[in-house]
């Protein structure tokens, strides 16, 4: 078990990959915002693939063990400690009963950070997940951010915990961060020459886009588009602004949405339809980054990608979760 002191900013319960299945009846697929950080945590712990865990954004979470057992630290290094003592990252370490956790704030480069449990976080399993949606107040913890005074209960390990100290994940098979962020993307589907002019999709992957600070689990939303970049003056039956169209489904998670003048990245808790247009779709493989980019400093970057290279890229992701990146 483990009691909450200091919740920090925001602190939830995620799996991977999320609560899938939903989005026709208007649920979100929520999920870790960074499925890597979070997958190589739970293989540092011995869990499978997907294991909930405990996802911190931005920092300040306080915690205290109420039993033994082996964790993993994993994504931007938020200088952790445990009873203020420095303790490694990308590795397994064990915890005794009585000893306290404690975070900084997000690192250099990165912004969430994820805490697994040998044994995975013992929260009910709600429509085939233990993701927490915070904007539909379901799933995870009570559907809800971590509050001080909250007991988070472990599963059962499924190997000896004296087994799994001390694993650590090779340097090669570590996430490279960054402050500028490329993502790969396909076009589409509403795109040029309909939509938006040749030149505005040129704009759209050859420039970088801050992340605004209004950012959140449910969209990344990134600086203003330059003017030229809509094929049409209006929406016509869709609305007045050219980015209006007749409501339709959004490709969830990764949809470019473009809501008036802002491209806005639609993730995790992001809506599941609406009425504006989207251009492209960032590829599964490349979805953890978002995760990681910190608004009001970081940049995105997107780099045009083929259906067939997204599939590559996913199969070759998926590669990493297993025990030979283990050093």
């Amino acid at each position: 078990m483990l009691k909450v002191i200091n919740p920090g900013i925001e602190v939830i319960v995620e799996d991977w990959p999320g609560r899938l299945g939903y989005l026709g009846k208007g649920m979100a697929p929520s999920a870790a915002m960074d499925n890597v950080a979070l997958d190589l945590a739970n293989l540092l712990v011995g869990n499978p693939h997907g294991e909930a865990g405990i996802e911190i954004a931005g920092g300040y979470f306080e915690a205290e063990f109420a039993s033994n057992t082996v964790i993993s630290i994993t994504g931007t290094d938020m200088q952790p400690t445990i009873n203020s003592q420095p303790v490694p990252m990308w590795e397994s370490i064990a915890v005794s009963k009585g000893d306290k956790i404690k975070f900084n704030h997000f690192g250099n480069l990165g912004f969430r950070s994820y805490l697994s449990v040998a044994g995975g976080i013992d929260v009910p399993v709600y429509l085939d997940s233990k993701s927490t949606c915070i904007f539909g107040s379901y799933g995870g913890y009570q559907g809800r951010k971590l509050q001080a005074g909250d007991i988070v209960n472990f599963g059962n390990p499924t190997r000896d915990l004296n087994n799994l100290k001390g694993r650590k994940i090779k340097k090669e098979a570590i996430p490279e961060y960054a402050r500028e962020w490329v993502l790969r993307a396909v076009p589409g589907p509403n795109t040029c020459p309909d939509y938006v002019t040749e030149e505005g999709m040129n704009y759209l992957f050859s420039n970088a886009f801050k992340i605004q600070h209004s950012s959140n689990r449910s969209a990344y939303r990134l600086q203003e588009l330059k003017e030229g970049f809509f094929a049409r003056e209006d929406g016509g039956v869709g609305g007045s602004h050219p980015s209006n169209i007749v409501d339709h489904a959004y490709a969830m998670r990764g949809a470019l949405n473009i809501c008036g003048n802002t491209p806005v990245l639609l993730i995790g808790d992001g809506p599941t339809l609406g009425g504006y247009m989207c251009v492209l779709s960032v590829i599964n493989a490349d979805l953890w980054k978002v995760g990681q980019g910190t608004p009001s400093r970081d940049y995105i970057r997107f780099e045009m990608c083929t259906q067939e290279e997204a599939a590559l890229a996913r199969r070759a992701q998926r590669a990493l979760f297993d025990e030979k990146s283990l050093a």
